[in-house]
């Protein structure tokens, strides 16, 4: 299991608390000091099932900069969207788990960290 965490970030502090009391073995990835690159990020996106729109934290002065919230949510566009969350790493939701079962989720809440660890 691997977790992408800012340290900065109560949630990502809140989730790894929980997989240390729950004895989790896990690798933290400080996603902000090593980035995912586009090809990283589709691999996590195919795991979690959803769109990069899905996963930007559009309230980013960065997706500000970027004008974010005017791209097109569409197929056409995934590309685009990839390269600017590999380009500007802040912009990705966290945390994210990638279970061992190939699975991952976006563990923004206790029931979420506590499904990965059911996989």
């Amino acid at each position: 299991m691997e977790i992408w965490t800012n340290p900065a970030c109560s949630k990502c502090r809140s989730a790894v608390k929980l997989l240390d009391a729950e004895g989790a073995e896990y690798t933290v990835r400080r996603y902000l000091e090593d980035p995912p690159d586009a090809d990283e990020l589709r691999a996590v996106l195919e795991r979690l099932g959803l769109e990069p729109w899905d996963i930007t934290r559009t309230q980013e002065a960065e997706a500000g900069e970027l004008g974010l919230k005017s791209w097109p949510r569409e197929p056409a566009e995934r590309d685009r969207w990839i390269a600017a969350l590999a380009e500007h790493p802040r912009l990705i939701q966290r945390p994210i788990i990638t279970a061992d079962d190939g699975s991952a989720v976006v563990a923004r809440s206790e029931e979420a960290v506590r499904d990965a660890l059911s996989r």
